[in-house]
């Protein structure tokens, strides 16, 4: 719950400390571990010496990393010539402020300078030994989430005088309207009155001053005589009261190398769940890091007493002996993280999962990425069944989970309801996607910054497969059943022309262009944070199915090979992102393909060269343990590839022994013979020989490899020896084509008694197929349109043409006043050869086109109608359905009218 840490100018998001910076603005009480927004960084505490500084909210000081120390639970600087050694546990820290003799020993206590800004803050002294202070902050990503929190404090010494700054409305401290989530205003000028001041003799204050809303408060201490204050605090999400309780329950030493030394042992404790031997220093202190980051989220929310604030607002109580935490980083962590936990705390890990499960019940809905008590909705997906799958695949049980399934299934099938806390929406397009077995790529939600039905789909796909693990393990089988099919929505989305995932729109086309598109930006139309090259592997329910689709394992082993080219290209490129939670599984992909070397390889790659033992020695933002719990897994030698199943998949170990201490007692031993190796060579499993490339945890005890230099390219390749793939029957792919249809002009207007022609252009210059479009037209009232429907096919390789209508199957038709016998429609031969005009192909250099004649019949005053056509689009060819190019908005995929 309170992890006090720098925070130094540039404060980088959650975490608030770069190495690089030289100057510190606070030691605040709130952290998390590398999100991509900002978010925490609550109640920043500065010493300081001298006059007050004249904008106190924005004062920093310098520091060096010469003396500078941190450890598991304790940190120590010495920064504007004060040392602060800071230490911590659960709820309450200690701290100790050296400073030169002086009688103006400053502390600045900045309580609105929270990391995303805030909007409503407050500052107390009680008596002149104690503060309090309440801040109300949020906003994660630009989101609505808020949050308040409350911290305690007091001092081994009274301090001589006190005062706040800022304002005493929320105007001075409120985000405003357009303001960016992390742009903090500046305050005026610090008020105080003489009483306060001393450099008039004022003594301190005996009761609460500035309980309005303020940016800060400041204390001044006298440290002539004795130079180091010593200063005890607590937070809490409930109350000052609550806090003030967290403190007496939790603060039991002034002494900092007491406290440092009774967390460093728990933390110890922590981490000797994993027990490593072997590897070189670097490689151990690695290890170790990464284990810690893993292990420092989702936070511990409840108080002391047990109380904590809902999703509903109220104050709840969490049953003896268990903890609510908040946190959790939803998208990022299921993959790897959760299942980390799972193994080695499944106790704590059984209440995170009873947690989500309480916000369920006070808000309707499992939360996505929950900031405190409230929900924020960031990133796509509906990572709560994964989480909760993942979980109990990996021996985290206590929780409840039946209800965990029936609220994994409401989410998953609900369209109606409240939303959560009135806007948080579970699974955004569920009806869609229930309807369609795909999300429309039509619009963008959950902060991503591009349109994303693509990636979206192949969340809820692997959320859905992750309820019907649950729902299997639970012994309902009809659930099961009914979420492995809808598991298999991924397919929906595999364009076999071009062996991508690609989106497709409201009319079930997938767009124009090549599959992978580099525009520069921050992702791909489609995919949230990265691209088609990036996304398609993300099926680790079926790569089997995938790499089918893809033409087989040469097929993928050869798309793989270049896109492991680069290692971490970012969300722009065709390649490989490794600080990105959706290439998280990809280097384990050779595992399915009959290459397990080249995962053996690849994972090593990025070990050596994406880790360093260096400040941000990560590829990426931590995301709460995301990257951290990668790590450790990829030096193990395996890896939790599939949610909501207990598989690991196999790569090769760092060390020559590691001991993984599960719950229950039991132990999963990993040892390798030629440790430091890449390459597997041979491989026994509780002392049986295995070519597997994969293992049941809670079926295995021991591993045992035989590592080398080279690959063997013999170890693991049979069909036999990969990973299970799971799939609803044979997978089925949508037709496909790259054809793409062109109206034009887009808008026109015709004269009374007049015509004018519509040309309808087949483009399969990029196809490799023939594209067969059948589409259908409408006109309103006073407007003919002739031909009303059409059917082209065009061989591939066909590109528009300016000329030559004969040759592209042009044709024209000319409406009469009145009615009659419309040429290609009254009159039988017409009508037999317009249609074998249709099917004939196209000339070499000419796409198929028929031009459609529109005759206002008679006039009206006042104006002239207009038709209007769609821009030029993809279609899937769906034989022996009628199909037409939809106008703006339109959402039927089967005889939209062109108006």
């Amino acid at each position: 719950m309170l992890q006090w840490s720098p925070d130094t100018t540039s404060r980088p998001d959650g975490g608030g400390y770069s190495y690089t910076d030289t100057s510190l603005t606070g030691f605040s009480l709130t952290h998390v571990s590398g999100p991509g927004c900002a978010v925490a960084g609550d109640f920043p505490f500065l010493p300081t010496t001298g006059a007050l500084p004249a904008e106190p909210a924005s004062a920093d000081e310098p520091f060096t990393h010469t003396g500078e120390t941190a450890h598991p639970g304790s940190y120590a600087v010495t920064a504007g010539g004060v040392r602060t050694q800071l230490a911590v546990n659960d709820r309450t820290g200690v701290g100790s402020f050296t400073y030169p003799r002086t009688a103006e020993a400053r502390l600045l206590v900045k309580v609105a300078d929270s990391a995303n800004g805030s909007s409503a803050a407050s500052f107390q002294t009680v008596g002149d030994q104690e503060i309090t202070g309440t801040v109300t902050s949020g906003h994660f990503c630009g989101q609505p989430d808020t949050y308040t929190v409350h911290f305690a404090a007091r001092f081994d010494r009274p301090f001589t005088s006190s005062g706040t700054w800022g304002g005493q409305s929320a105007s001075n401290t409120a985000v405003t309207p357009g303001q960016r989530p992390g742009e903090r205003q500046r305050h005026p000028a610090p008020r105080h009155r003489a009483a306060d001041n001393p450099a008039v003799g004022g003594p301190a204050r005996r009761h609460p001053q500035g309980s309005g809303v303020v940016a800060g408060g400041w204390l001044t201490f006298d440290t002539r005589r004795d130079p180091v204050v010593g200063m005890q605090v607590a937070v809490s999400y409930v109350s000052v009261q609550g806090a003030e309780a967290n403190l007496a329950a939790g603060a039991r030493t002034w002494s900092v190398p007491a406290q440092a030394a009774a967390t460093g042992a728990a933390w110890n404790n922590e981490l000797r769940k994993v027990q490593i031997s072997g590897g070189t220093r670097v490689q151990q202190a690695t290890f170790y890091t990464a284990l810690y980051h893993a292990l420092l989220d989702p936070v511990l929310f409840n108080d002391a007493d047990g109380r904590y604030p809902g999703f509903d607002g109220r104050i709840h109580q969490v049953a003896p002996g268990h903890s609510q935490y908040a946190d959790f980083s939803g998208w990022d962590i299921y993959r790897s993280e959760i299942p980390l936990l799972a193994m080695i705390e499944p106790a704590r890990t059984s209440d995170m999962a009873t947690s989500l499960l309480n916000d369920d019940a006070q808000s309707g809905w499992l939360p996505k990425w929950p900031v405190a008590n409230g929900e924020s909705g960031v990133m796509n997906g509906d990572s709560s069944d994964p989480i909760l799958a993942d979980a109990y695949a990996f021996g985290a049980t206590d929780f409840d989970t039946r209800q965990a399934l029936a609220d994994m299934v409401h989410g998953a099938e609900a369209t109606t309801g409240a939303p959560g806390q009135g806007w948080y929406v579970e699974r955004p397009n569920a009806a869609a996607y229930l309807s369609r077995g795909y999300v429309p790529n039509i619009g963008s939600d959950s902060i991503s910054p591009v349109p994303n039905g693509a990636s979206e789909t192949l969340e809820y796909a692997l959320d859905d497969f992750s309820v019907s693990r649950l729902a299997d393990a639970l012994g309902q089988g009809s659930t099961a059943a009914r979420f492995a099919k809808r598991s298999q929505n991924w397919a929906n989305l595999f364009d076999t022309d071009t062996g991508y995932i690609r989106p497709r729109d409201a009319a079930g086309a997938f767009p124009t262009g090549a599959p992978v598109q580099t525009t520069g930006g921050f992702g791909q139309s489609g995919f949230q944070e990265g691209n088609a090259a990036q996304y398609t592997w993300m099926v680790p329910q079926n790569l089997a199915g995938l790499i089918k689709g893809m033409g087989g394992e040469q097929a993928a082993d050869t798309r793989l090979d270049s896109y492991f080219t680069q290692l971490n290209a970012g969300p722009d490129e065709p390649y490989q992102w490794q600080g990105n939670e959706p290439a998280l599984d990809t280097p384990w992909v050779y595992d399915s393909s009959g290459q397990p070397w080249q995962t053996q390889a690849t994972v090593r790659r990025v070990v050596d060269q994406l880790y360093p033992l260096t400040p941000g020695g990560e590829p990426g933002n931590d995301d709460l343990g995301a990257m951290s719990s990668w790590y450790v897994w990829a030096a193990l030698g395996v890896y939790p590839q599939t949610p909501g199943l207990p598989m690991l998949v196999l790569g090769s170990p760092l060390f020559s022994k590691a001991v993984v201490h599960e719950g229950g007692g039991r132990t999963l031993t990993i040892d390798a013979q030629g440790a430091g190796d890449t390459y597997v060579h041979g491989l026994t499993v509780d002392g049986r020989p295995s070519q597997r490339t994969w293992i049941d945890p809670a079926r295995t005890s021991t591993l045992d490899f035989t590592l080398g230099t080279t690959p063997d390219t013999s170890w693991g390749t049979a069909a036999a020896d990969a990973p299970p793939s799971f799939g609803d029957g044979p997978v089925v792919f949508p037709p496909t084509t790259r054809a793409a249809v062109t109206v034009a002009p887009g808008q026109v207007r015709t004269a009374p008694g007049s015509a004018t022609t519509v040309d309808v252009t087949v483009d399969n210059t990029e196809g490799t197929t023939p594209a067969t479009v059948t589409w259908k037209a409408s006109a309103p009232s006073g407007l003919t349109a002739t031909p009303a429907t059409a059917t082209v096919t065009v061989p591939p390789g066909r590109a528009p043409h300016a000329g030559d209508r004969r040759r592209g199957g042009h044709h024209g038709h000319r409406l009469l006043p009145g009615g009659g016998d419309l040429p290609g429609l009254g009159r039988r031969g017409d009508r037999r050869d317009l249609a074998a005009g249709n099917r004939r192909t196209a000339g070499p250099d000419h796409p198929d086109r028929l031009c459609i004649q529109l005759q206002r019949q008679h006039g009206h005053p006042g104006g002239h109608p207009h038709l209007t056509t769609p821009d030029r689009r993809s279609r899937s060819a769906w034989p022996g359905r009628q199909w037409s190019p939809p106008t703006a908005g339109c959402s039927s995929p089967t005889t939209t009218a062109m108006t």
